[in-house]
């Protein structure tokens, strides 16, 4: 009897470990993610590997995609179109406004498919969802480290210097990280309930594209639509990122301060719903 009862004893004192739903949907959980944070680490990890694994050229894919592109709207939108460059030459015109386009869409892409491409690890074992969507927003830094380094060299061969708005660049890029989670955490939670989710996004980005300043300069939209056309988060993230890396041109205050507010009223209610499918995506995905 004294070992059963010691043993109970034992049990009893054991620590209980209770998980329950986020009693706030809008609040981002700080605490868990600290908590998660090597998890966090080898996500992010695990994603770089699978993206180039089995590959011929591995991590110059994320050159080549937008390096081509930059090719093709040089070709067709300025020397053919003559689209206003702000005094740049076109490549560098083009591939600064890329740099982040295609970080936020490989991105977004990345994260729409985290929730439904990790189901079986959700199904067995807790960690905050959240970090499924972040750790795609984390590991598409490399591929834009490596675009960014042939930017570099595209400003050398051109001999254009970096000036004071440089400073500016790690705002712009912060922007264009919230802006694909944000989003991010919308189409990854509406993809766990509707697989229609994933055919509709191709046909989302290109459009979203062609609705940014990628490929002409927000200056060609008129003055009195300016701050219709700010409303989407990217305008001020592409202007802001040509004028930090080359200087040239007007700094996006008015366009930037609207698409940093669209940006957090998207993370806001992103993270809600999120939260809010998070109680019951392990039943449904």
């Amino acid at each position: 009897m004294s070992s059963e009862h010691g043993q109970t004893l034992a049990l009893a004192q054991r620590p209980v470990l209770r998980i329950t739903p986020p009693d706030r949907w809008w609040a981002i959980p700080f605490g868990d993610l600290w908590s998660y944070r090597e998890l966090l680490y080898f996500f992010v990890w695990r994603d770089v590997k699978i993206r180039y694994k089995q590959t011929a050229i591995g991590a110059a894919w994320a050159v080549i995609q937008p390096f081509l592109t930059m090719l093709v709207f040089s070709l067709f939108f300025g020397r053919l179109a003559h689209i206003p460059s702000q005094g740049l030459p076109y490549p560098i015109f083009y591939y600064g406004a890329l740099l982040p386009w295609t970080y936020f869409a490989t991105t977004l892409q990345a994260a729409t498919s985290s929730i439904v491409d990790n189901q079986r690890i959700i199904t067995k074992v807790y960690f905050p969802r959240l970090t499924l969507p972040l750790s795609a927003i984390f590991s598409g830094l490399v591929d834009f480290a490596i675009s960014f380094a042939m930017f570099v060299a595209m400003m050398i061969y051109y001999r254009i210097a970096p000036t004071a708005a440089l400073f500016w660049f790690p705002v712009f890029l912060l922007l264009a990280m919230l802006t694909a989670f944000g989003v991010g955490l919308w189409l990854s939670a509406l993809n766990a309930l509707y697989r229609d989710v994933r055919y509709v996004l191709p046909f989302l980005v290109q459009f979203w594209m062609f609705a940014s300043p990628v490929a002409y300069p927000s200056s060609l939209v008129p003055e009195k639509w300016q701050w219709l056309y700010g409303l989407n988060p990217m305008a001020g993230v592409i202007e802001g990122f040509r004028w930090s890396l080359s200087g040239k041109g007007h700094p996006p205050g008015y366009l930037s301060l609207i698409s940093a507010g669209i940006v957090v009223v998207i993370i806001i209610s992103g993270t809600a719903y999120f939260q809010k499918i998070e109680m019951t995506v392990a039943d449904v995905v």
